[in-house]
């Protein structure tokens, strides 16, 4: 609600047009992760590389002005539609692009197609009152970290079971958090749920890397999800009553871990010339 308030001091007619951003700053790290980790698998970057970045980018901002413009119901919110508009324009021009110029189209038709249901499913889940569903957010994150085999495909020309393996693990370690900052609500504060998403979530890093999706030492990047998970449930009575600030640098903290633990195990010793 903040970013729709922020400009509230300005007259009437001057608030329509200023830019709208998303507050959430954790789907931010999880957006530049997943693009750097698709970049790093690709070990190379052209234009198509950070075109990708701002189609990812501006899709992601599209998606604020459009849910709170679904929670207004009947009225109507001239600058909700119009950055919804702006950002969403963006987005699908640079996607039609990618596409048109691509020599294999079906990957970036099947990358598109779960962001759009993704999309579809998170309004659906508004207009249900079940946006901060467990479900919802996981079915979002996963959409979110679409943006690694993206990044992967237009800079390579093609996909591979590298970049999908990154997208799992990068799905898996980032919806994480949805279990771990769920304890700190009364409502939602039993650790069963993260105990059981760990457990199939540390059973699918483990075929990854058996089945050579990625390398078993990448795949065990997930560990770090791990560990953090561990850490809070050992110490979930400061987790619930820490600052959210200090939850936030905690997970900002195992995402930067993350990344850096991936770039040094996908980017070979020297990259190409």
């Amino acid at each position: 609600m903040t970013s729709l308030t922020a400009h509230s001091h300005l007259p009437k007619f001057q608030q329509w047009y200023h830019p709208m951003f998303s507050p959430e700053h954790g789907v931010y790290v999880m957006l530049f992760v997943s693009f750097l980790t698709g970049a790093a698998a690709s070990q190379q970057w052209n234009c198509e590389t950070t075109l990708a970045l701002i189609c990812g980018f501006c899709g992601f901002q599209a998606e604020h002005p459009l849910v709170w413009q679904i929670k207004q119901r009947k009225t109507r919110k001239p600058r909700l539609i119009l950055w919804a508009s702006i950002y969403s324009g963006i987005a699908v021009t640079i996607a039609l692009w990618l596409l048109w110029q691509s020599s294999n189209r079906l990957p970036l038709l099947l990358i598109y197609g779960g962001a759009i249901a993704a999309l579809i499913f998170d309004v659906v889940s508004v207009r249900q009152r079940q946006q901060k569903s467990r479900l919802n957010e996981l079915i979002t994150f996963a959409a979110v970290c679409l943006l690694a085999p993206l990044t992967y495909t237009v800079t390579i020309g093609t996909i591979s079971q590298v970049a999908i393996g990154l997208w799992v693990l990068n799905t898996l370690f980032f919806s994480s958090a949805i279990f771990t900052v769920k304890l700190r609500k009364s409502q939602t504060a039993s650790v069963i749920p993260g105990i059981i998403f760990h457990s199939i979530g540390s059973v699918i890093a483990i075929i990854l890397g058996v089945t050579g999706w990625l390398s078993p030492i990448t795949a065990s990047a997930f560990g770090v999800a791990l560990v953090k998970f561990i850490l809070i449930v050992w110490q979930k009575n400061w987790y619930c009553t820490a600052k959210i600030q200090q939850v936030a640098l905690l997970e900002t903290l195992g995402s930067l871990i993350f990344l850096t633990l991936l770039a040094v195990l996908v980017l070979p010793a020297h990259l190409p010339g």
